[in-house]
């Protein structure tokens, strides 16, 4: 019995170095996914007028009856968001709640665009309670700028640069717009090609 024993301790010994050699090469493996996926934020789009370039100056009806001026210096110093949005788009209806906090937090005009009927784009928003938000129905816009899938968000400075945009389905979407302006890039997947490049020639 007693000489049996050291032989169980070697195995529970083999056992747990081949253990902890398993723990290691999966957390390695979800490092390695993680960088692949997670910093991706918003998914940028090669279409229309393209980052660093002045937004076209277009105007367009609100909701409630009013002119507005897309594109062209701000009048308060805030940036712009322009955030395309549906009533036929599911995920929208999710983002819109967010967005309406967004405006709370953030230093940018939250500007909802869509097309189509007032009517239901009016009923989307007092369905989520957010009739508070500014929406100007216009197809003209989302053909200058080629959105060709919703939600979609354009971050525009206060001088009325293209500074980000992509499609966004979440907080951290909506957030990596603002976190690539802040770097000096126009996505983060630009931001981290740059990395990817500045390792290699390293």
């Amino acid at each position: 019995m007693q000489a049996a024993l050291p032989y169980i301790v070697v195995i529970q010994l083999v056992v747990s170095l081949v253990l902890a050699i398993l723990v290691f090469g999966l957390a390695r493996q979800v490092g390695i996914l993680h960088e692949r996926v997670a910093p991706m934020g918003a998914m940028t789009s090669d279409h229309g007028p393209s980052v660093g370039e002045m937004a076209p100056r277009l105007s367009a009806m609100t909701l409630a009856g009013a002119m507005l001026q897309i594109g062209g210096p701000s009048t308060d110093g805030r940036g712009r968001l322009l955030l395309f949005v549906s009533p036929d788009c599911p995920v929208c209806k999710k983002l819109l709640p967010i967005a309406g906090s967004f405006i709370k937090s953030e230093r940018v005009e939250v500007v909802l665009v869509g097309d189509g009927e007032a009517s239901a784009q009016r009923l989307m928003l007092e369905r989520l309670g957010l009739e508070h938000l500014t929406l100007v129905l216009s197809a003209q816009i989302g053909m200058v700028y080629q959105v060709g899938k919703l939600p979609y968000a354009i971050l525009l400075d206060r001088e009325g640069v293209i500074r980000a945009k992509g499609l966004v389905n979440s907080r951290e979407h909506l957030e990596s717009l603002m976190v690539a302006e802040e770097l000096g890039f126009g996505s983060i997947q630009a931001y981290l090609a740059s990395r990817r490049e500045e390792v290699s020639e390293a």
